[in-house]
């Protein structure tokens, strides 16, 4: 094992560390294998220090070490008693440029902008420009499904339970979309977007703000450099809301429409007994 000696700063004040023995703690699940502790991996290995890779193969064990630790991110790397911190603060040790996360918004800008200019230019509305979201987001993951089943199941609740429900998820999408713009089936259209919504936002709310696991968004196709985050989290939102709005007039429609047949039945009743008695 290679020998580490350096003068850092820590709580207690400068200290020479010559470790022992080097840990890395890191998550590493059938669904998720945690990109940072990837890189902590390579920068360990760039600089030739032997060290002991300790995977956390589930949600518990991770979720325990961080309670243990009182940490709130994995991965987390000790030379012997000392933790140095998370793949950043290991970077900052070896007095290298951490690597910074590779994403971007644009292509999730791009699709919104479209869409919208779409529904300002036909005229069609919020729930026209729901519809033809929801349509060019369902086509980007049919582009590559099983590119966006993978990507999808490192965090979707409903797919790491029932696996085939990753490539259901763009064709019962693109329905909704459809469902939107065509005015067809409209309460369908409403539960079936208030659904898929509320299962996304509690899969992104878990990842994101509990598990605190860094990860691109599958919502524009498996190999999207979008953060799954805030935006993500919104986009379900919306497709909750409008499904409750959908749901909520179209129940609420269905009385007046029963009492405005109900009231030309008798009106046409009334003119044939009419007519007889002439």
């Amino acid at each position: 094992m290679s020998t580490i000696t350096k003068t850092m700063t820590s709580p207690h004040g400068n200290v020479s560390i010559e470790p022992k023995a080097v840990r890395l703690y890191r998550m590493s699940t059938s669904e998720h294998e945690c990109p940072w502790g990837l890189r902590a991996i390579n920068l360990l290995n760039e600089h030739g220090i032997d060290f002991e890779d300790v995977r956390l193969t589930s949600p518990e064990e991770v979720a325990a070490f961080k309670t243990k630790h009182d940490v709130p991110t994995t991965p987390q790397i000790f030379f012997g008693d000392y933790r140095i911190g998370g793949y950043s603060d290991l970077a900052d040790y070896f007095d290298i440029e951490p690597e910074k996360p590779d994403y971007s918004y644009t292509p999730v800008a791009a699709l919104f902008s479209t869409a919208g200019l779409i529904a300002a230019a036909t005229s069609i509305g919020v729930s026209g420009f729901m519809g033809v979201s929801l349509s060019m987001l369902a086509s980007l993951k049919l582009m590559d499904i099983n590119s966006f089943s993978e990507s999808f199941a490192k965090y979707d609740l409903v797919t790491q339970k029932f696996k085939p429900y990753g490539k259901v998820y763009p064709f019962a999408e693109l329905l909704v979309g459809l469902g939107f713009l065509s005015g067809i089936a409209p309460l369908a259209t409403g539960i079936g977007s208030l659904a898929i919504g509320v299962s996304g936002a509690v899969s992104v709310f878990k990842a994101v703000y509990i598990d605190k696991i860094a990860l691109n968004c599958a919502c524009i196709g498996g190999n999207s450099k979008a953060p799954l985050g805030v935006i993500s989290f919104t986009e379900n939102a919306i497709m909750v809301l409008m499904g409750a709005t959908l749901i909520f007039s179209t129940v609420s429609a269905r009385p007046v429409e029963t009492q405005s047949t109900l009231f030309f039945r008798e009106a046409a009743i009334a003119q044939v007994e009419a007519m007889k008695n002439k």
